[in-house]
């Protein structure tokens, strides 16, 4: 299991310096690390995070169209639609769902398994849905979810002694907060024009 680990961290390495990028085969590196990650948590008994990788490759599927959808010039490897602020309208819904999920997958590992820590992997798995999906539609803000998931899950996973996927985690936290300075760059100055006002 820790060969395993230690490729899907380096799996991992790759996909975030794509995203970091925001470059489209993130996605397809994406789900190749998604289908190690869903064995390692499940061997950890990291029952969310394994289920919610599950979801990742239904994510990335769907951002890999999405994103490709929006280029159609064809001529790189890049996203051509614009990095944009989260709409004002969609943080409400967006924080009760991310509640509702919090909620729903804490019962279910509390009552179903025999996670040992079932309020923080509910938690880290509830944002993380959320974030996946505002990816997908390039909104700057994912990354300040990130920054949250990333930081928790490295101090579950260093609790539950999976020290590769921990080291990964704290490369994941730091290109996060590095990552929504980056986008928001791209952006260009000023960013007035992708913000959540005009986004509405």
């Amino acid at each position: 299991m820790d060969a395993i680990e230690i490729i899907g961290a380096c799996i991992g390495l790759a996909y975030l310096y794509l995203e970091y990028k925001a470059n489209v085969w993130l996605w397809p590196v994406g789900i190749l690390m998604s289908l190690f990650y869903v064995v390692i948590f499940f061997h950890g008994k990291f029952y969310a995070d394994a289920a919610v990788y599950l979801y990742y490759i239904g994510a990335n599927t769907y951002g890999l169209a999405a994103w490709l959808r929006s280029s159609r010039s064809g001529s790189d490897s890049s996203a051509s639609s614009p990095i944009i602020h989260t709409p004002k309208k969609q943080i409400l819904p967006l924080a009760l769902v991310s509640a509702a999920l919090w909620l729903i997958i804490f019962l279910i590992l509390h009552n179903f398994t025999d996670s040992p820590i079932p309020w923080g992997d509910a938690f880290t798995t509830s944002l993380s849905i959320v974030a996946m999906w505002m990816l997908a539609q390039k909104q700057l803000e994912q990354w300040l979810l990130w920054v949250v998931v990333n930081a928790v899950s490295l101090c579950l996973y260093l609790w539950k002694g999976l020290y590769p996927t921990a080291v990964l985690y704290v490369v994941y936290t730091v290109v996060a907060v590095m990552g929504y300075f980056k986008w928001k760059k791209e952006m260009g100055e000023p960013v007035t024009d992708a913000s959540p006002d005009s986004a509405e």
